[in-house]
């Protein structure tokens, strides 16, 4: 009898199995196709008259498959404006949403997100040192100075941690502190040396904006982001032992200082490749893995590919909200996720009380 009921729990343990894999195959499937979609509608919003056929047209004939028919001026428009923009919004919203699911689960904290580790804060100053301070001698770029300085931040932040004791408590006190110290020496150099415009234009970066992008910042993210998944999902299991704790995970194998370090660093050179590009873009690596663990669930292997498809899609859409909303000015991308962020939220913090309460 009791072969006979595991040999009835099998096939039904199977089926379950099977049926999971088709759902996350559905779900990948329909997020590749919406991605695609909402890169090609988003290219058509604004007060040029552009089709989706023309903007597959001029992809077309970049990429040698003929001629798209249309002038010049539209052809840049689609080539040189809209679609690299939106190209690095979609791996901006990836990125920062694989970023923010890593971290929640190295640290144990559903309120973890990728700028934890001060990194943006450090990319702000470096910026700023360009922009407001001639730092570079011209030779430098904003987008150059602000990865010098996530990079900078982040090794502090390491330091600091390790001198602390290197225990996870440890990294995101160090990352507070890191976060205050440049976001003090970013203040204090625009109060003491920017002019007015440079103010203004400090500002609209910190708050991120995706404007003036073009083709090699879409080349060196997505190039950053690719490296980065994939060292992630090798780690998902890893990932998953995390959110029971280190030790926890040390029992089921896992090398416990190694893999924090690993994770850790590819996380934040991402982060710091998204923002020396695009700015500091808020809530979207803090909002969007609860809300794709609704649909998936906490394994990372499943996790973190619809994670990055969600951010792709999403940010692509709220860009294109912040650059049409108030035409001809243009909204800060962070300002809308923020706006958008905070009631998503607070409706996922109400979601788990039910959850927890019930």
């Amino acid at each position: 009898m009791h072969q006979a009921a595991a040999e009835g729990r099998a096939p039904r343990t199977w089926q379950a199995g099977r049926g999971r894999r088709l759902r996350f195959a559905a779900l990948c499937a329909a997020g590749v196709a919406a991605l695609l979609v909402s890169v090609a509608l988003a290219i058509t919003i604004g007060p040029a008259d552009i089709g989706v056929a023309d903007v597959w047209a001029v992809v077309g004939a970049h990429l040698g498959l003929g001629s798209s028919g249309l002038t010049p001026i539209r052809d840049g428009i689609v080539w040189q404006l809209r679609l690299p923009r939106t190209l690095l919004a979609a791996v901006c919203g990836a990125g920062l949403a694989v970023c923010g699911a890593v971290m929640q689960s190295l640290l144990r904290n559903p309120l973890a997100d990728p700028f934890v580790l001060g990194v943006s804060s450090g990319a702000s100053t470096g910026a700023v040192a360009v922009v407001v301070l001639g730092a570079g001698g011209g030779a430098v770029t904003v987008s150059a100075g602000a990865f010098v300085g996530a990079v900078v931040s982040f090794a502090l932040v390491l330091l600091g941690s390790q001198v602390l004791g290197g225990t996870m408590d440890r990294v995101v006190l160090s990352g507070v502190a890191a976060m205050q110290l440049f976001s003090a020496l970013t203040s204090f150099v625009v109060m003491t040396a920017a002019d007015a415009e440079q103010t203004r234009g400090v500002l609209f970066w910190l708050l991120g904006s995706l404007g003036n992008v073009g083709w090699s910042e879409v080349w060196v993210c997505l190039a950053v982001l690719a490296v980065v998944l994939l060292v992630c999902a090798a780690h998902a299991h890893a990932l998953d032992a995390f959110a029971f704790g280190q030790d926890a995970a040390a029992t089921l194998g896992v090398h416990v200082a190694r893999t924090r370090l690993i994770l850790l660093s590819v996380t934040a050179l991402l982060t710091a490749a998204l923002v020396s590009s695009a700015g500091a873009i808020g809530f979207v690596g803090l909002v969007l893995p609860h809300a794709t663990r609704a649909l998936v669930g906490p394994g990372h292997a499943r996790l973190l590919p619809v994670t990055a498809l969600t951010g792709a899609v999403f940010l692509v859409w709220v860009d294109t909200l912040a650059r049409t909303a108030l035409d001809p000015q243009e909204v800060p991308v962070g300002v809308v996720t923020s706006l958008i962020g905070v009631p998503a939220f607070l409706l996922v913090l109400y979601r788990s009380r039910k959850v927890t309460t019930s």
